[in-house]
């Protein structure tokens, strides 16, 4: 499948942008209540929980734009480990069970993207291609 090869980094861009979006949209339902209140997040929300939604608007929005695509990525993956570690592993060893496997696939997706990049579709890549 040769021909696939060629679009490997357009689709990390894609990945990048479709996990970025969803990153944003949990920050701004911490937050702001949009498109809907979290469910579970105490209102108002304690300082750990907005530190955790404003690295998920920012650090979401800088991933989707490609932008300091790996400190981003690092980061968000660094406060997904820190919330499945003390929300949800607490409650049981097992994902299905404590309802952390998006905070595991999250965290596992940026580290991916702090070492893979943005991709060919990136803010990153554009500046690196200036004259």
């Amino acid at each position: 499948m040769p021909n696939l090869i060629v679009w490997s980094p357009r689709l990390l861009s894609i990945l990048r942008i479709v996990v970025g979006l969803l990153f944003i949209e949990h920050g701004l339902m911490k937050a702001v209540h949009f498109p809907a209140a979290q469910p579970g997040a105490p209102n108002p929300l304690p300082p750990m929980l907005m530190a955790a939604a404003a690295i998920e608007i920012v650090g979401g929005a800088l991933v989707t734009l490609g932008f300091f695509t790996r400190l981003a990525a690092f980061i968000c993956s660094g406060e997904m480990a820190v919330a499945y570690f003390t929300a949800h592993f607490p409650q049981s060893f097992w994902p299905g069970v404590n309802q952390g496997g998006e905070a595991i696939l999250f965290c596992f997706v940026f580290l991916y993207l702090a070492f893979a990049g943005g991709g060919e579709w990136s803010l990153d890549a554009a500046v690196r291609k200036r004259p």
